[in-house]
């Protein structure tokens, strides 16, 4: 009875070895579990859901954030260096998804295969002075890079970007994508959530409200003046004044120099961008499960404008997007927005196809 009961610890020591060490070959075979299959012992059915670049400064909120979503059940963490502490940190959460993690490129593939979502939030962060474009030559690259696995590892997967400049590495994405014959333009989202988040806030704080109860859409993309806030089409509905409306679109649009320079060169909003990737992640999910009426903002393949891709409304479902809506009537302020967004957003677009033509 006793060699019994010491059998069955050791296969319990074993089980939770696999899943925080499941690119080590003697760590599977030890428990005869496959990676791909590997459960925790109890642990909810869900999506299997991974984050590229886990161990950033947006990664790693946002890997701590997932990890407490219980449509999560799988969650595997991948970056180029430090995954290992950030991975047994967080498998140390009392909740339903099993955690793994990945270091460097040999394990990008076995991070990737069997995936149901992958978030990207890998690169570098804005430094004070620096713009989206300046982040350009390196993130690109990085987006590249990974698209590729995806392509490889997991195509039918929904990809969410939150890389930036986003205006140009979902196209980036979607050339890669294309290249390798795995393009679904209803499976490639840029995360723009922020923005709607941020103009939820500062609206409700204007009108007195709690931010909960506001919903702001907001269109075009991802930086500087391509975000545009549609305060005419809030909800609840309410009306500005010139000067409210001409401050609050432009502490949307740059909300996130606010952020970078209030952190004096010690990095951006990160905490924020965690915050509302995972609001994303989880309409993605109830998508996915098929729950009714998700409906969220995001930069996607369009055709909403002459412009091949734009952030606007779109319902999400079990393909991804199921729904891209148009823009509605605009007042006179936002009809001037629209058209310097899209002037600076062609600009952006072209260059991530440019890039990804190389």
């Amino acid at each position: 009875m006793q060699q019994q009961g010491e059998g069955d610890a050791s296969q319990r020591i074993a089980r939770i070895s696999a899943h925080l060490n499941p690119h080590k070959p003697q760590m599977e075979g030890s428990c005869n579990l496959e990676t791909e299959n590997c459960r925790a012992k109890g642990g909810a059915p869900g999506f299997k859901v991974a984050i590229l670049g886990a161990a950033g400064g947006i990664g790693q909120p946002l890997s701590l954030l997932m990890k407490m979503n219980p449509l999560v059940s799988v969650l595997h963490l991948y970056d180029v260096a430090n995954t290992p502490g950030v991975t047994s940190d967080i498998s140390h959460m009392d909740t339903s998804a099993v955690v793994r993690g990945f270091l460097g490129p040999q394990q990008l593939e076995n991070a990737l295969t069997g995936m149901d979502l992958i978030i990207i939030p890998a690169g570098v962060p804005r430094k004070p002075g620096m713009t989206r474009d300046d982040l350009f030559n390196i993130n690109a690259g990085i987006v590249k890079t990974l698209c590729e696995g995806i392509a490889k590892s997991c195509p039918k997967a929904i990809v969410n970007i939150i890389s930036n400049p986003v205006n140009s590495t979902v196209p980036i994405a979607a050339e890669v994508f294309k290249k390798s014959g795995t393009y679904d333009p209803r499976r490639l989202l840029g995360v723009t959530m922020l923005d709607v988040v941020r103009a939820n806030t500062f609206v409700a704080e204007v009108l007195g409200l709690d931010p909960r109860e506001v919903d702001v859409p907001v269109v075009g993309g991802h930086a500087g003046v391509t975000i545009l806030p549609l305060l005419s089409q809030m909800k609840p509905p309410c009306s500005f004044t010139s000067e409210e409306t001409t401050y609050l679109t432009s502490r949307i649009q740059n909300g996130g120099t606010e952020v970078v320079e209030a952190k004096a060169g010690a990095g951006s909003a990160t905490l924020s961008m965690a915050y509302a990737a995972v609001k994303f992640a989880d309409a993605c999910l109830r998508g996915l499960r098929g729950d009714a009426d998700v409906i969220k903002c995001a930069f996607v393949p369009s055709v909403v404008t002459e412009l091949p891709f734009f952030a606007s409304k779109v319902r999400l479902g079990r393909n991804g997007i199921e729904e891209i809506y148009p823009l509605g009537l605009l007042n006179e302020f936002e009809r001037v927005g629209l058209e310097m967004a899209k002037k600076e957003l062609a600009g952006s677009i072209e260059k991530g196809i440019s890039f990804a033509m190389k």
